[in-house]
């Protein structure tokens, strides 16, 4: 299981409700289900994906979150959880709103564009970079919004809501990151962590 999903578990209280954004074939709602004994949902796009969480016996729907989070009541869920998926919504600040609307809190995981490795690699090949967090070409990722650590803070601003926690991902490392190590944390992050909440 990837470290990601150890993290957002730990974030998660047991007992709680959980609807997972984007949730492909299961994998975090099962180890939730089992470790934390959360009553836990999912929404995802593929039908093959849906179809696998199904047959593992999970609750999943098929659909978009960018459109169809709207049929979930407000509250509903203690915790919305969207891992490395904000980049590729054509608008992330109504993804944010409707995460925050439907749940009490959200964890929103990013790939950080910001990573050393991606600066470097466009510095020096003059193209754009292939890491294990950004594994697609250009042309093929799903990503049409390159989003840093530092870039998500400011978002947090200009759309309004509160970071409760923020944590980076480096060489399988986790450490909080603060005000005061921003810069470097956005450096060297692979990945960003964030518990969210208006």
């Amino acid at each position: 299981m990837k470290l990601e999903y150890n993290i957002i578990s730990d974030l998660i209280e047991k007992n709680s409700r959980v609807l997972d954004v984007g949730c492909d074939d299961g994998t975090l709602m099962q180890y939730l289900k089992t470790n934390k004994n959360v009553d836990v949902r999912g929404i995802e796009i593929s039908k093959d994906k849906v179809q696998i969480c199904i047959e593992k016996g999970l609750t999943v729907i098929e659909g978009n979150a960018e459109f169809d989070l709207k049929q979930f009541p407000n509250n509903s869920f203690d915790y919305v959880v969207l891992g490395q998926t904000l980049q590729a919504f054509i608008n992330p600040e109504t993804v944010i709103k409707e995460l925050l609307r439907v749940g009490k809190k959200a964890i929103v995981t990013i790939p950080n564009f910001g990573h050393w490795k991606v600066r470097f690699s466009l510095l020096t090949k003059g193209t754009m970079p292939i890491t294990s967090s950004l594994p697609n070409d250009w042309y093929n990722t799903p990503n049409i919004h390159m989003c840093t650590i530092k870039d998500f803070f400011k978002f947090s601003k200009i759309v309004n809501f509160k970071i409760y926690k923020s944590l980076s991902l480096m060489n399988k490392n986790v450490s909080n990151i603060n005000k005061s190590n921003l810069f470097i944390k956005n450096l060297f992050g692979e990945l960003g962590i964030f518990l969210i909440e208006k």
